[in-house]
């Protein structure tokens, strides 16, 4: 198996295309246009060889995707309706001389290296891509699941928004909870492995679906349905939350993660611990905005300044947000002055805040500050995001 092969594991969901998943059986039958057309995500794998469609279809139904096994003629209808289509080269020479349409989404596959036949094979259908299985399986992964993104709504790309904080109590992981609830559809991701899990400030701890430990990524790349599908949902917040015992996130995973839910159109939210890890370096440079959060008083912003070089050195697009309150009187402006970062927004004190992240997870209220300084950093980013100190 190749080492960028995606996995996805748990007792009752599995996306692995070595070990069975959950079955979505294949319709042995021949393919009927109405059924294609009207079975969204349908990809027709058209193969002789009972051990290579298999492993096909088996790829196929990894990413999400429902695999119907055909058989030559098609008509033209049933070819281009499916998400994608899988064929080996008998089966791409045979829909070459049937005179079927180029299209996106054409696959093929062989057992064995392809040598010269099965490139002409290929190129002759207008196939994109070929793949020999199971070697190159994480290779099927990747090309299943743009094709699956690209029929969408046409291309979307959502954005990266990295939130840490200026000194260990800021807050960081409140406000990164606050951005997923105000953002109208959200992906929050948790890289701390010490913060205890940030399921418990959203409040979606008894939420079934997968965490972190669940998870076994080796890098490639996912379809942002699969995730959005694998993933607790709490309010509107798709959330990947860590776990109670400190395991650190491998940066390949968080980059496939990221990656899935920008393409996918959503804003992503990466809450990061203050150790410059190998996953949070990945967070950083994926990041369309950095956000630290620092308390109004004098050791906290201290901190900020401290560390402010250290995240510009991986992504100069960084401001600060202030959290009030001031105990000695310093002002919001003069706290981004001495971190030398730009104010994108000040807050007063949330009332009550502790006690309702206590009982039952962050809940804003109305005219909530929390909220307020949120929508203004969203407000940024949805203008260009760029972000420049006074």
């Amino acid at each position: 198996m190749c080492a960028a092969l995606v996995s996805v594991v748990t007792p009752q969901f599995r996306v692995y295309p070595q070990i069975r998943p959950r079955r979505l059986a294949p319709a042995r039958r021949s393919a009927d246009s109405c059924v294609v057309s009207s079975s969204p995500g349908v990809v027709l794998v058209l193969a002789g060889d009972t051990e290579l469609r298999e492993q096909a279809e088996r790829v196929a139904a990894a990413v999400g995707l429902r695999p119907m096994a055909v058989s030559a003629p098609l008509t033209r209808k049933t070819w281009s309706a499916a998400v994608a289509v899988i064929l080996d080269e008998d089966a791409a020479r045979s829909c070459e001389r049937d005179g079927l349409p180029r299209r996106d989404g054409v696959i093929l596959v062989c057992p064995t290296d392809p040598h010269g036949p099965v490139w002409a094979a290929a190129m002759a259908v207008g196939a994109q891509q070929v793949c020999t299985l199971p070697a190159q399986d994480a290779e099927l992964v990747r090309h299943l699941a743009d094709a699956a993104e690209s029929v969408r709504d046409g291309p979307r790309t959502g954005r990266v928004i990295a939130v840490t904080g200026g000194r260990g109590g800021a807050g960081a992981s409140t406000f990164a909870a606050a951005l997923a609830q105000v953002a109208s559809s959200s992906l929050l991701v948790d890289l701390d492995p010490w913060g205890g899990g940030i399921d418990l400030v959203i409040g979606s701890e008894a939420v079934p679906g997968l965490r972190w430990p669940d998870l076994s990524l080796q890098g490639g790349r996912l379809a942002w349905s699969a995730v959005r599908d694998a993933l607790p949902r709490h309010h509107g917040v798709s959330v990947l939350s860590g776990d109670r015992h400190g395991q650190e996130m491998a940066p390949g995973a968080v980059e496939a993660v990221v990656d899935a839910g920008r393409r996918g159109g959503i804003l992503v939210i990466c809450d990061l611990p203050r150790r410059m890890t190998g996953a949070v370096t990945c967070a950083l440079d994926t990041a369309d905005l950095v956000v630290m959060i620092t308390s109004c008083d004098i050791r906290g912003v201290a901190a900020a300044a401290a560390l402010a070089p250290v995240l510009r050195g991986v992504n100069p697009n960084v401001g600060l947000v202030v959290r009030g309150p001031a105990p000695s009187g310093l002002r919001a402006e003069e706290a981004a002055a001495v971190a030398d970062l730009p104010l994108l927004a000040a807050m007063r004190p949330e009332p009550m805040l502790a006690e309702r992240l206590e009982r039952g997870g962050l809940r804003m209220r109305r005219r909530s500050p929390l909220g307020t300084a949120a929508r203004a950093v969203l407000e940024i980013l949805t203008t260009g995001g760029q972000v420049r100190a006074a």
